[in-house]
């Protein structure tokens, strides 16, 4: 349980006209906003039943989901409004500007899990209506919130503490590097080498970490960086579309395998903590998911309130 909340001064929706396409839509003040309300949103779900009423999403998903998809399915749903969607390639058939200026006739937002970050930013640009990057191959900014969620409730105001994310350097870690910047959470990305995050992305959270206090650190060594870790976090060594590249991943990872042994050398209590899904034996062990410590679960259950608190605003009110 939390020892005292993120500070927020008021917990109800504000609507700001930008987009959630990208993490560097929102600015620090709205990520607080945003996790404080997900927080009243999770604690008094019967406050938000009707907020959208009358208002319709479009769910696009070109890749399999089930965290993502029913998330936002039952979020929409339990907000009161309604959504229609698809599943496959977004642009097979016609233009994305096409699919686009579609469904802004249509529908009020769009939810879109996509393989390329462009495709996400041509809905927004030629659609003129909210659109929400359900995950790319930047960025996965819906999961960092519900990780944020999940560390304000293990932590209160979580600035200060240390994240350390071992592994790929993916969109999960672009989106963790760049949100934790912002509440100035310490977070190191321990890869690989030939495995880093993108290098401007990274350097975008050290210059938005530089008004935080935030620390911001790079390591090519998994030992050295969970020393004194409040979190650890980790994702599959192959995401989807990576398939080709199992064999040799699974080889050049071994080493940054989330194990018992790894867990010891982070601070007593230290959290685990996964996106899903998981590979029991592969970036992590059957035991650490299963531990004390895992709030894998916790996270999972976050994705639906911290994707409400966003669609609240979006398009609340």
């Amino acid at each position: 349980m939390p020892a005292r909340p993120l500070p927020a001064n008021d917990p109800a929706p504000r609507i700001w006209s930008g987009q959630c396409r990208r993490d560097q839509d929102l600015t620090s003040d709205e990520l607080r906003r945003l996790l404080a309300l997900a927080a009243d949103v999770k604690r008094s779900p019967q406050r938000y039943r009707s907020a959208l009423s009358g208002k319709y999403l479009t769910l696009l998903f070109e890749k399999p989901s089930l965290r993502t998809r029913l998330t936002f399915e039952l979020a929409v749903r339990q907000l009161g409004g309604d959504f229609v969607g698809s599943i496959g390639p977004i642009a097979e058939r016609e233009p994305v500007m096409d699919v686009a200026r579609n469904l802004a006739r249509w529908t009020q937002a769009i939810v879109a899990r996509v393989f390329l970050q462009q495709t996400v930013d041509d809905l927004a640009h030629f659609g003129q209506v909210p659109v929400v990057n359900a995950l790319s191959d930047l960025y996965h900014p819906c999961q960092a919130f519900a990780d944020l969620q999940t560390l304000c409730e293990r932590f209160g105001d979580p600035a200060g503490r240390k994240l350390v994310f071992v592994g790929d350097g993916n969109n999960v870690a672009h989106s963790l590097l760049l949100n934790c910047a912002r509440l100035g959470v310490h977070m190191t990305v321990a890869t690989p080498r030939g495995y880093e995050p993108n290098i401007g992305i990274f350097e975008e959270a050290r210059i938005e970490a530089e008004t935080t206090g935030a620390l911001i650190a790079h390591s090519y060594d998994a030992a050295a960086a969970v020393e004194g870790a409040d979190a650890v976090y980790t994702d599959v060594w192959a995401s989807m579309g990576q398939e080709k590249e199992a064999a040799e991943r699974q080889r050049v990872f071994a080493p940054y395998q989330v194990n018992e042994a790894l867990m010891e050398r982070a601070r007593p209590g230290a959290l685990f903590m996964h996106c899903l899904p998981a590979k029991r034996g592969q970036e992590t062990t059957h035991g650490v998911m299963e531990s004390a410590g895992s709030v894998v679960y916790d996270q999972a259950e976050n994705r639906l309130h911290a994707q409400k608190a966003l669609l609240l605003m979006l398009l609340g009110g």
